[in-house]
């Protein structure tokens, strides 16, 4: 006959198993299936942001797929809807419009996948997000704003590179003019969109030499606009005379402040936004409280 002690042990212990592997013992559950959709790979911003998840995401027990909409809204929308017929069990955007990105946002909260976004918010008015995860933005344009006045010695015409259906760059350029509206010496003569992009950016600044040579400064509301106008300068034999202040602190944009053709750049961390998000939607599994926004501090970079 079996010793009672040894036999009671022994099924203490494959209950313990029993519960660690099937995630009721609060250490390990089943693996959840995260649907990502980012902005754009073409922006080392976004590049490092998906490195960042898929490398944290096994850690937490999560499973991410990552797509990219490349600035559009509607391919955006269609990724969405093939990752809610997939029925992944979250999903984490970067919207392509923050506009307009509801009514997608609502279909996925109908079928009760919750939904967290990632720089860029939802503003539609539509559609519930568990979280917001970001670069203090607000904080971010206004680093900029003092840079373009050290820049410019507090006098000058100044232009912005904008991207204004997105929230990132509606806050950092509402930071930006805060900050100089104290400067009346400052003056903005224009807000032009280039959308995010470098080659339309290229496009605007020699546009700008033309019309407005008069000008000395230009904010570009990332490093994909501040390098463009960076390019349209250094053809024109320019580089280095009109200051520009960027935004992201990409590999890249750095070198061009070291060699003297961008002025400065105020700096984002995609990984730490990644690892917020990757923390934030483990959190959620786990049913703990989550904070609607989460902030990340930014820094500066000049040489």
């Amino acid at each position: 006959m079996p010793n009672k002690k040894i036999f009671g042990g022994f099924c203490l212990a494959l209950l313990f198993i029993h519960l660690l592997f099937s995630g009721e013992a609060g250490v390990a559950g089943s693996e959840k299936n995260i649907g990502v959709i980012l902005l754009t790979k073409e922006h080392q911003f976004f590049r490092e942001m998906e490195e960042g998840l898929a490398g944290l995401a096994r850690q937490y027990n999560l499973k991410v797929q990552i797509a990219f909409a490349e600035y559009d809204h509607s391919r955006q929308v269609e990724i969405m809807n093939d990752f809610i017929d997939k029925k992944v069990d979250a999903l984490i955007l970067a919207p392509c419009d923050s506009k307009a990105i509801g009514d997608a946002i609502l279909k996925a909260n109908t079928v009760g996948i919750p939904v967290f976004t990632v720089d860029i918010a939802n503003l539609s008015g539509k559609g519930k997000v568990i979280a917001h995860i970001a670069s203090d933005n607000f904080e971010g344009g206004q680093q900029a704003g003092r840079l373009m006045v050290k820049a410019l010695k507090g006098k000058g015409k100044v232009v912005i590179i904008n991207h204004p259906n997105v929230t990132s760059c509606i806050d950092r350029v509402n930071g930006f003019r805060e900050y100089i509206k104290d400067f009346s010496a400052i003056q903005i003569l224009a807000d032009i969109p280039a959308w995010g992009q470098r080659s339309r950016a290229m496009s605007i600044m020699e546009d700008l030499l033309l019309m407005m040579p008069d000008v000395k400064g230009v904010y570009a509301i990332n490093d994909e606009s501040a390098l463009g106008a960076a390019k349209a300068l250094q053809a024109a034999g320019m580089a280095g005379k009109i200051v520009i202040v960027g935004y992201d602190g990409t590999p890249e944009a750095r070198k061009a402040i070291d060699d003297g053709i961008i002025f400065g750049d105020v700096i984002q961390y995609p990984k730490e936004i990644a690892k917020l998000a990757i923390q934030t939607v483990a959190d959620y599994f786990k049913g703990k409280m989550v904070k609607n926004y989460i902030p990340v501090k930014v820094g500066v970079y000049t040489h």
